[in-house]
């Protein structure tokens, strides 16, 4: 194997393992005196006394004082302290929820990866295209995708008040879902480009090789807590810009025509003057 290839190869899967590994961030301890559902780390305090069933999701639950109810974890911990009393049943998911939950979003991380290179294998053109935008082009990619995700809305509600259009509300879904995939596929190829570059200054990625390199870390990327949702908007907004700058001239929004290619030289005897 291709030493350069191994390299690239140990990227994606360090991304991988750095993300499957990666923690969520620290959630915010709530002291409650009541029972209800709770979507964070939850306290009950020494002397505490605590009415009805409580149900923590996604959090851990430290009990010092009393719960007249029942106590239910999922994707947590309990920790029942010295002196701690519980009347009622006490079920905790433990870890196993939350690892469950963490392989869900990675399968479903890499299967939309997956579609991503399908749409990058029908549509090559087009995306090589949006990728010329996303080069040359850049801040206008991330304007127009604004201004497309906010038109969604509006466009698709016009189309339902005049009733005869309704059905174009779904090919508009159809169009955006693409232009998201055909979007994603341009910004893997610029960022596993690049990345190969950095590696390798002398040489150029094959576009398959650049794909599945950008794919992975953007993919990583995308299941790191907090920050992935932030890329996951970045990739969306510039995405979508992306693919429709593809579908217009440059000339249209650059105001700069191409140069006309040179004729031929003009033949035949000189004239004569006087």
């Amino acid at each position: 194997m291709n030493a350069r290839v191994a390299i690239a190869l140990a990227i994606v899967v360090s991304a991988f393992s750095l993300a499957g590994f990666a923690q969520p961030a620290q959630a915010r301890v709530e002291t409650v005196d009541h029972g209800g559902v709770y979507f964070d780390d939850v306290y009950i305090e020494r002397g505490q006394i605590v009415e009805g069933d409580i149900v923590v999701i996604g959090g851990d639950a430290t009990v010092d004082g009393t719960i007249h109810g029942d106590l239910t974890v999922v994707g947590g911990t309990i920790d029942e302290r010295p002196g701690a009393l519980i009347t009622g049943r006490v079920q905790q998911g433990g870890q196993v929820a939350r690892s469950i939950v963490s392989a869900r979003g990675i399968a479903w991380k890499i299967g939309l990866a997956a579609v991503v290179l399908l749409f990058f294998l029908i549509f090559p053109l087009r995306t090589r295209m949006a990728l010329d935008r996303l080069e040359k082009h850049p801040g206008l990619c991330t304007a127009v995708g604004l201004v497309g995700w906010i038109a969604v809305i509006p466009l698709a509600l016009l189309f339902a008040i005049t009733v005869v259009l309704i059905p174009l509300i779904a090919v508009e879904a159809l169009a955006v879902v693409a232009g998201l995939f055909v979007g994603t596929a341009a910004l893997a190829l610029l960022v596993g480009r690049r990345l190969y570059e950095m590696m390798s200054p002398r040489t150029t990625a094959s576009p398959l090789l650049a794909l599945l390199l950008g794919l992975a870390l953007i993919t990583a990327a995308e299941l790191v807590p907090v920050v992935g949702a932030l890329i996951m908007v970045l990739v969306g907004v510039v995405g979508l810009g992306a693919t429709v700058l593809a579908f217009v001239r440059e000339e249209s929004f650059t105001g700069v025509r191409p140069a006309a290619p040179a004729g031929p030289p003009v033949g035949g005897p000189p004239m004569v003057i006087g």
